[in-house]
């Protein structure tokens, strides 16, 4: 990768990130990956840092130097190359940065890890919290991460493999670190049965038209109520999962039908054109359909 330039057409603007701007740290390179995920590599020393309550996750990978490096309130942990960081939404931390280091940030929020707490453990995105973790050495998380800093994040191309790596990191942050919350139970939301019929009923309409009434009925619930309830299980509308899954369904359909047409791929996952199925595939991995089926065949 490219470390002395800056991705211009991807810029950030997470808690982490802005903190980071704001200090003696320079950013090296940084992108927006799609599906919600953001990267950036970092290079900074003698400072301090401080993070008040972020409203998304950081993981933060050292890639060279950070022995002088350590949080104020562990003053004995200290970083090195290889070491991993999890700063977690709504955590307050205070660093002080020694000599010269540089370092991997992987920004993502809440919701982007509700589909793999759903379909990994079965619990809705409330019910799992990551903990703060600090100078350590995962394999299962640092491999695909030091796998993202060899690629060319310009290249769209290598941005859709280093989504696919970010993708590996978030299930296994899920399957290996994950926690319930020390809160308790939550409450409200929908029943675990009836969000298990309301999943599997989607994914068997996808190819149609899906709607608040008609997940409501499912439910037997009236459209606000299940609005709501909806809501607080899955961490983002009816409306967003619906089109997330169909853009996760297009992805699966141009992988195992490589001559269909964008066509026959937008009526499959139930969007209108070809048009709207390339503007949407493109809000939400920032990449054409046509571009992610090249990265397929290579």
């Amino acid at each position: 990768m490219n470390q002395s330039s800056t991705n211009s057409t991807a810029a950030l603007h997470t808690t982490v990130f802005q903190a980071l701007s704001q200090s003696r740290a320079s950013l090296l390179n940084s992108a927006k990956l799609g599906d919600g995920l953001e990267v950036a590599l970092w290079r900074n020393a003698n400072d301090e840092t401080q993070y008040h309550r972020p409203g998304h996750h950081t993981l933060s990978l050292y890639l060279r130097g950070g022995e002088g490096t350590f949080r104020a309130d562990q003053p004995a942990l200290r970083g090195a190359p290889g070491l991993l960081c999890l700063l977690p939404a709504g955590h307050e931390s205070h660093w002080v940065v020694g000599g010269e280091q540089r370092f991997l940030h992987l920004y993502f929020r809440a919701e982007q890890l509700a589909p793999w707490a759903l379909r990994l453990l079965d619990r809705e995105p409330r019910e799992v919290a990551l903990p703060e973790l600090t100078f350590v050495n995962p394999t299962a998380l640092v491999s695909p991460l030091l796998a993202m800093t060899q690629l060319n994040w310009n290249d769209p191309q290598a941005r859709l493999q280093a989504n696919s790596l970010a993708h590996e990191v978030l299930a296994e942050l899920i399957t290996g670190h994950s926690q319930r919350p020390r809160v308790g139970a939550a409450r409200g939301g929908l029943a675990p049965m009836v969000r298990r019929v309301v999943i599997e009923r989607i994914e068997a309409y996808l190819d149609q038209q899906i709607t608040v009434g008609q997940m409501a009925a499912w439910a037997t619930l009236s459209e606000h109520h299940f609005a709501l309830a909806f809501r607080q299980s899955f961490a983002v509308t009816p409306h967003a999962w619906v089109l997330t899954r169909r853009i996760e369904r297009a992805k699966t359909l141009l992988r195992q039908h490589p001559t269909w047409s964008l066509d026959a791929i937008a009526q499959n996952c139930g969007l209108a054109s070809a048009s709207h199925l390339v503007r949407r595939f493109r809000i939400q991995t920032g990449v054409s359909p046509g571009r992610w089926r090249m990265w397929l065949r290579r």
